[in-house]
């Protein structure tokens, strides 16, 4: 049995500047329209539109550490780069790396179960076995993509990335016409609304965005990416804020906020009904299948790259189980048995959360490591790391207070995996951070 890994000689050049970007924009849309806005509703009640707004906001800080390391130092896996630049080769480094893979993971179950949601709509089937095993079949789907080589990611990532935008802006244009262009204030009711809860569901706003992780964790492969790898972020998030605003405000105009929450996992689907009748009710559920399909696509590419790399950097333990061919292969087969298993046994809003505290942890030690270590390195600006610090810990003790109080069994959970990770890095590695390294050479 041969195994190589794969890293030795780098496929550069395999992802173009257009196919970074439906790679982002894939992971981005397929989760934070299709799965997130009824959870986000719940949470900001009728301002779950300005929810949106604030999490691009903050992402737009978070994304500033990942541009101006991805700038100095392209590669795929970038997340574990950055990490292991800020922190040495340590514990920490590879244990808030596995948390970002760990989420991106968790991101893609909880598409997964959203494509199968809203495939199973029209048949009036809201739970049951056919919810697991639709959702397997499309992380299935996507790992089939995978193996037939990146420009087949890449070429499909352009495709219905253009189809879904497409899609999603027509549908919020003419729903917000039919809608009369009323505001989400004039169509629920603002009793139920609360400071704590508004600042919570930036939480999920957030991680509406964290697709743009996908380009980070793809620079080694992206075309000209000293400039390019930043430039597909800042677009990536400049079309998905225009698109998750225009649907924000389309189904706040034909439904309550009752009405999304109840519906919050095809809210959507729900939402075009008023404005289009039955055929764009189906019109929904088609488009919401392409858009979930291709971020399943998306993050299950740029997830076993990063474990890929992971392995590579001796930051977490390897076994082929069995396997030839290269690393990546088999960490495409990891990524994919651990999100269908995911996917099978947690709902969506379960999902949603675990991702967001795995995703906010990791997020924060990304630019305090970038701040405490490599800033001048880099030429970043301190001021913009620290506030991107700031907006995440606000964010995260606000989201962890509502889950304490609504599903605190959710908070243990998060806790206990957190935790469990370090743990087993520092047994692993044996040292929490390589003082010598620390200045990222």
């Amino acid at each position: 049995m041969t195994h190589s890994h794969g890293d030795e000689d780098p496929n550069k050049d395999s992802i173009s500047l257009f196919g970074a970007v439906g790679m982002g924009t894939g992971v981005m849309i397929g989760a934070g329209i299709f799965a997130l806005t009824g959870q986000i509703a719940q949470l900001a009640g009728p301002y779950f539109a300005l929810s949106f707004v604030l999490g691009a906001i903050i992402t737009s800080f978070s994304a500033y550490s990942y541009i101006k390391m991805s700038n100095a130092w392209p590669s795929s896996g970038g997340i574990a780069m950055i990490l292991q630049k800020a922190y040495g080769p340590g514990a920490i480094a590879a244990a808030a790396s596995l948390l970002m893979a760990l989420s991106m993971v968790i991101s893609e179950s909880l598409v997964a179960r959203t494509f199968a949601t809203y495939v199973l709509r029209p048949f009036d089937i809201a739970g049951g076995p056919l919810v697991p095993i639709l959702a397997v079949g499309v992380i299935l789907f996507a790992f089939l993509v995978n193996i037939s080589g990146n420009r087949s990611v890449g070429l499909l990532s352009i495709i219905m990335a253009v189809i879904k935008i497409g899609g999603i802006a027509l549908f919020g244009i003419v729903a917000l016409w039919s809608g009369g262009f009323s505001l989400p204030e004039a169509s629920g009711n603002v009793s139920g609304f609360s400071t704590t809860g508004f600042v919570a569901s930036v939480a999920l706003s957030i991680l509406a965005f964290k697709g743009f992780t996908t380009i980070t964790n793809s620079g080694g492969e992206i075309t000209d990416p000293h400039r390019n790898v930043g430039r597909t972020i800042m677009i990536s998030i400049a079309i998905c804020i225009m698109i998750y605003l225009l649907v924000a405000l389309a189904v706040g105009s034909n439904l309550t906020i009752d009405e999304i929450v109840e519906s919050k996992d095809y809210s959507l689907a729900e939402a075009a009904e008023p404005a289009f009748g039955q055929a764009g009710f189906y019109f929904t559920v088609v488009l919401a299948a392409v858009a979930t399909a291709s971020g399943v696509l998306a993050s299950v590419f740029a997830v076993s790259r990063m474990l890929a790399m992971l392995t590579e950097m001796k930051m977490i333990p390897h076994s082929h189980f069995g396997m030839s061919g290269p690393i990546r292969s088999h960490t495409l087969v990891y990524t994919v048995v651990l999100a269908s298993t995911l996917a099978v046994f947690f709902d969506l809003s379960r999902i949603a959360s675990l991702g967001a505290f795995f995703y906010l942890i990791m997020d924060m030690l990304v630019h305090w490591g970038v701040f405490r270590h490599l800033r001048k390195e880099i030429g970043a600006s301190g001021a913009i790391l620290l506030c991107a610090l700031g907006f995440d810990a606000i964010v995260l003790i606000a989201f962890a207070t509502m889950k304490l109080r609504s599903d605190p069994m959710i908070v243990l959970y998060a806790v206990i995996a957190i935790t469990a990770v370090f743990a087993y890095e520092r047994i692993y590695l044996s040292h929490w951070a390589a003082p010598e390294d620390d200045g990222g050479d």
